[in-house]
């Protein structure tokens, strides 16, 4: 599968509308496209699902390492792989778009905004090519595409001054129905405002497939991961809004070597009958009042004290909290399973990749064990004084005085979302 990295210039370029137009033209080329996103988001990935209609990858450095990364890329299927950027090109010091360019040795099309330039366009490409050599990333910038851009004189104003080996690959004509909903933790998912099918068609005709497709590569293989034998263990894995945030390759780390069940807590369903339960993140603040009514977070937090081992990340810890607090200020009862009461801010309280050390034998890791993920929340925990951490924090904020998993009976609980490259979701399995 070859593949291209979509990078911008900065964040708020137009990335993503930028992706899911090349999405939409490389489907009307004849490409069966694979979505990946560089960086650890969730929400990008929803948008790249809804009209690719394929799960989207998720390519890390950080989270992954190099042979991970790799791994995850060509687990991918499809004719061509298109990678959204993170952040601006070489922003970032844990994995930057940079950085997976480089291990992946895909070239580089930037997403430049171009409403107020067109010479200027052309010496932002260029600017960011050479830079590639001072920055340490051996990445080729092959290309452009002119964001917010009109046709006419303004096209050819761009298209002649880029300089030689740097293509013009087409434009994103200005529309307002281009603009995808912000809200914390950034846009609005896929699911819940989808980009208008015409617009984004519209979009599409503008853009040069073929070109595009001439320029992909496809990555190196790496060696694969060292299989582990299936356990017969049966996890429930909770799958509706509030814990919308999980990767693709968690559930397929989970199905190879268990059976997994989901369940929607806020639609009824009950807690199914299980070896394990896993919360992944979210948005439970946006549920709070049917969490609160869920007889299936009651079940949970009676099987969880009678040692049921269950995982939550950051959604998965505010629903396994005593209580969570509205930015509004409203409070409701959560499941009550860790000495915890969280409450909603304005303002993120923290945004990082992350790097944890256990300081005893848990969940997801033994004794001395490193686990590398991220943090995004706009909550805080205030937690009991005899609550207990699993984790201490070598990089990132945690959930307290430098520490996060919060620990009681089985349960776990902690703001990193981690990825299965990390070898946390086998150590769960091997802990039940």
């Amino acid at each position: 599968m070859r593949g291209v990295v979509l990078g911008g210039t900065a964040s708020g370029v137009g990335k993503t509308v930028a992706t899911l137009a090349t999405i939409r033209a490389l489907d009307d080329a004849g490409y069966a496209v694979q979505p990946a996103k560089a960086g650890p988001d969730f929400i990008d990935p929803s948008h790249h699902e809804a009209v690719a209609g394929t799960p989207s990858r998720t390519l890390d450095a950080w989270m992954q390492g190099e042979a991970g990364l790799r791994r995850n890329y060509h687990r991918g299927e499809g004719d061509l792989c298109v990678v959204e950027g993170v952040m601006g090109l070489y922003d970032g010091d844990g994995s930057s778009t940079a950085m997976v360019a480089d291990l992946l040795d895909l070239p580089v099309v930037l997403v430049v905004d171009a409403s107020a330039g067109m010479e200027s366009v052309a010496a932002t490409a260029l600017g960011f090519r050479e830079y590639a050599a001072h920055a340490g990333r051996d990445i080729q910038v092959a290309g452009v595409i002119a964001q917010r851009a009109h046709g006419g004189r303004h096209e050819r104003g761009i298209r002649e001054a880029l300089p030689e080996g740097i293509a013009y690959l087409g434009r994103i004509p200005p529309n307002s129905e281009l603009e995808i909903p912000d809200r914390h933790l950034g846009l609005h998912m896929g699911e819940e405002s989808p980009l208008p099918g015409e617009a984004l068609d519209a979009a599409a005709d503008h853009l040069d497939g073929e070109a595009l497709a001439d320029l992909a590569r496809e990555p190196p293989r790496p060696s694969e991961r060292e299989s582990r034998p299936p356990t017969e263990k049966r996890v429930a894995v909770a799958d509706d809004a509030p814990f919308a945030f999980r990767y693709p390759a968690t559930l397929e780390r989970l199905r190879e070597r268990a059976e997994v069940v989901t369940f929607a807590p806020t639609r009824g369903d009950a807690l199914p009958d299980c070896d394990a339960v896993y919360l992944p993140g979210g948005y439970p603040e946006l549920h709070a009042p049917a969490l609160a009514d869920s007889d299936a977070l009651d079940d949970l937090a009676e099987r969880a004290a009678d040692g049921l081992p269950v995982l939550g990340e950051c959604g998965g810890l505010m629903a396994l909290s005593e209580t969570l607090t509205t930015a509004d200020g409203d409070t409701h009862e959560m499941a009550g399973v860790l000495p915890a009461d969280v409450r909603m801010h304005d303002r993120y309280q923290a945004l990082d990749h992350v790097e944890l050390r256990a300081r005893g034998d848990t969940l997801t890791a033994r004794e001395g064990g490193t686990l590398r993920g991220h943090e995004f929340h706009y909550s805080s925990a205030e937690v009991a004084d005899d609550a207990r951490f699993a984790f201490e924090v070598v990089r990132g904020d945690g959930i307290a005085d430098g520490m996060d998993g919060l620990t009681e009976h089985r349960t776990l609980g902690t703001y990193a979302h981690v990825h299965p490259e990390s070898g946390a979701f086998d150590a769960f399995l091997e802990a039940i």
